[in-house]
């Protein structure tokens, strides 16, 4: 099967003129060669149309179903946060109650914002060791359906940004046993289901709606995405209505192709892709779960794609880790929390990336001293008492939807410590990971301040802020 970059390239050696978008018009002398502007076209006769698929496009789709064993996929070209708003706005109606994962993408929170909803939370396990959230139990869902039968879907996220799996197939059971949808937001597990090494896919667990990121685990461009829809309790057509809604009118072919691309890869080059792969992970997991400081994290379920390392015995914090493997071995990470650092592979990695990762963090561990209060490797990391035991996610006091306090409700600014027990009138997270600790409509916590205040301290940027340091509050409550 020939794929759309196939296509597409074959059009762009073509003595085919466009006198239609876009402007560069596929002319590298422009752009540069760099640029794909080759394959940069709109919807022409031959390439068929995204929001109205009924040739080439609708062929890749169904292909894509097949190879991820959705009943019905989409392409996302607007990332996956597309997929989110468009599963949830597709499942409910305006002030509807669903349940969702505390620890969801703040896309889950805009799209509940932006359609009215009430959520109901459903809170994670918490490592304090680590200061890393675990799994949302199937039980916890069972409890919450039982106190809130008017509840419309389940949100959840498998795997975390972290790589904590949950028991996806528990949690549909007991969603299902109620009559309403799962909605799991698998953007980092596009990988699942292609190699024993890694779990199935939630397709294949019992999920209503899967949206998975290919860009962040697999070999596509950066903004793709698939949703996928099962069984007979979501409405796909008002899904799909809001898909043509919020993606764009004019679809990337550029991005489209690298979805095919990939889905190719994945039916026909699996094995050359995951077996090497898997191999030099395992070696890099042996390897590291012998240091004596640093130590790998993972849970009993989880993606061993995310490689979790915790500096916390030696006394470091994920900060200073992160940048120690940045600025003295050129190792960017993809992220630094409390203790740890979280590095993400995929099957395009390459066995002396996986070395150099090993021979560094082994380095690392060699130079920490016997004392785990103070560690001193390289230019600017002294030691840093580090605060202990604070969730990452404190359990929220809902007063309001936070649709309901835009331009309702006077505001005013205070600061972290005097905002405890006000309701927030805007968001508070870091990014990575994108989760908000801080939700508009919620009441403060003490925790919460402690934990922006923490984070702060330890050199990490906390986005959404309307201003450093202070938090949007209502000046009185209704």
């Amino acid at each position: 099967m020939r794929t759309l970059y196939d296509r597409l390239a074959e059009y762009g050696r073509s003595d085919y003129y466009g006198f239609h978008m876009p402007g560069h018009k596929r002319n590298p002398e422009l752009l540069g060669e760099g640029f794909p502007s080759g394959i940069d076209i709109t919807e022409i006769d031959g390439f068929d149309d995204l929001h109205h698929a009924e040739g080439i496009l609708k062929d890749a789709q169904e292909r894509a179903a097949k190879v991820y064993h959705g009943e019905e996929t989409h392409f996302l070209i607007n990332g996956s946060s597309v997929g989110i708003l468009s599963a949830v706005a597709g499942v409910t109606r305006r002030g509807d109650t669903i349940l969702v994962a505390r620890n969801c993408h703040k896309s889950v929170y805009h799209a509940i914002e932006m359609n009215g909803l009430n959520p109901v939370y459903l809170t994670p396990g918490f490592h304090t060791s680590v200061q890393m959230n675990t799994e949302i139990s199937a039980e916890e869902v069972r409890k919450a359906l039982e106190r809130n039968p008017l509840a419309r879907a389940v949100v959840i996220v498998s795997p975390t940004y972290d790589g904590v799996v949950s028991d996806v197939g528990a949690i549909a059971e007991e969603a299902h046993k109620k009559g309403i949808p799962v909605i799991v937001d698998e953007a980092h597990g596009a990988h699942f289901g292609f190699h024993p090494y890694f779990p199935g896919n939630a397709n294949t667990k019992g999920a209503d709606i899967v949206i998975h990121s290919l860009h962040k685990t697999l070999p596509s461009l950066t903004q793709t995405a698939l949703l996928h829809m099962n069984g007979e309790l979501v409405s796909r057509r008002k899904v799909c209505r809001y898909l043509h809604m919020l993606q764009s009118s004019s679809p990337s072919y550029v991005l489209m192709a690298s979805i095919d691309s990939c889905v190719d890869l994945l039916e026909n080059r699996r094995k050359e892709l995951f077996d090497p792969y898997v191999k030099n992970m395992r070696g890099l997991r042996e390897e590291l779960a012998g240091l004596r400081w640093l130590k790998l994290i993972q849970t009993d379920r989880y993606d061993f794609s995310k490689v979790v390392i915790s500096a916390g015995n030696g006394g470091l914090t994920g900060r200073q880790l992160y940048r120690i493997l940045l600025e003295e071995y050129h190792l960017q990470m993809e992220m630094a929390a409390g203790d740890y650092v979280l590095a993400m592979t995929s099957v395009a990695d390459t066995a002396e990336g996986f070395r150099r990762l090993a021979c560094a963090l082994r380095e690392i561990d060699a130079a920490m001293g016997e004392s785990a209060e103070t560690v001193s490797l390289g230019q600017g990391t002294g030691s840093l008492r580090k605060k202990k035991n604070i969730p990452c996610l404190p359990r929220p006091d809902v007063v309001y939807n936070s649709s309901e306090i835009q331009d309702a409700f006077r505001t005013r600014f205070l600061s972290w410590r005097d905002s405890v027990g006000r309701v927030s009138a805007e968001y508070a997270y870091l990014y990575p990971p994108g989760i908000p600790l801080i939700v508009p409509g919620e009441r403060i916590p003490q925790e919460a301040a402690d934990v922006l205040q923490w984070y702060y301290e330890m050199g990490f940027s906390v986005e959404g802020l309307k201003k450093n340091l202070y938090i949007e509050v209502l000046e009185q409550e209704a």
